[in-house]
């Protein structure tokens, strides 16, 4: 059965984008088959927000169901759709922001992404890779990687920017420097870790708040589950939906 017609947000860069959005991240990475079925059955059942990142190593297939759902009249066009890809650590470098775009626009087989996400404040070296520690961390020059973020949005590659994993301090540094803001801050939000003060600080500066891992993220490499109690978890959930505490933040599952 399709969902209705999803409810949208208007960014701060005059786009609109879907509140509810199907996110690919795993671990480890299932087959291409897998992810590309499952993207197809989501975007039959409504979906139009598609989420995904160059290190999740979802992209191509993303991209085939994006293809597949045209093909079989799923949706009329790629504009119907709303996808979001980030950009990894290890691109963390003025010189290879707009590269990597353009090489994870050849995986999705897209002209254009939606929003563009820088996935984590920090610079990696070695090779692409999920898991890293302190020791792969190497000097990160924020402003002239965010300028080279804003002239992804410049050249139509990217309709809207934005952060992931940005705490207030980090927001408020990159504002001022930044000639376009963030429009997205896209942050773990669930019942048990509400993130109230980030919400208020972004709800201030116009950056809207994109939830992932809303339910909790349990089983994963990422997420902040080390007290996590699935009976204290259960009463939370029913507090945030009693209370109707939505805040509009977007949420990835």
């Amino acid at each position: 059965m399709q969902m209705d017609v999803e409810p949208q947000v208007v960014l701060n860069s005059g786009r609109r984008m879907p509140v509810l959005g199907m996110g690919t991240a795993t671990y480890p990475v299932p087959p291409d088959e897998t992810i590309t079925t499952a993207v197809i059955d989501a975007i039959g059942l409504g979906y139009r927000h598609l989420d995904t990142a160059s290190v999740y190593g979802s992209e191509r297939a993303v991209g085939r169901a994006i293809a597949t759902a045209l093909e079989r009249g799923l949706i009329g066009s790629r504009d119907e759709l709303f996808v979001t890809t980030k950009l990894w650590c290890t691109d963390m470098h003025a010189d290879r922001v707009v590269p990597a775009l353009q090489e994870s626009l050849r995986t999705l087989g897209l002209e254009y992404i939606d929003l563009y996400l820088i996935h984590h404040p920090v610079r990696l070296k070695g090779e692409k890779r999920m898991v890293f520690t302190g020791e792969d961390v190497i000097p990160l020059d924020m402003p002239t990687v965010w300028e080279a973020m804003e002239k992804c949005q410049s050249l139509g590659l990217a309709k809207s920017i934005g952060v992931s994993n940005f705490t207030c301090k980090k927001i408020a540094d990159l504002l001022n420097h930044a000639r376009i803001p963030p429009a997205v801050n896209q942050v773990e939000v669930n019942p048990l870790w509400q993130q109230r003060k980030l919400r208020g600080f972004c709800s201030e500066k116009g950056i809207h708040v994109s939830a992932y891992s809303p339910l909790g993220a349990v089983g994963v490499l990422w997420g902040n589950i080390e007290y996590f109690d699935r009976a204290y978890f259960g009463n939370a959930l029913m507090d945030v939906v009693s209370n109707h505490i939505g805040h509009g933040a977007l949420g990835l599952r």
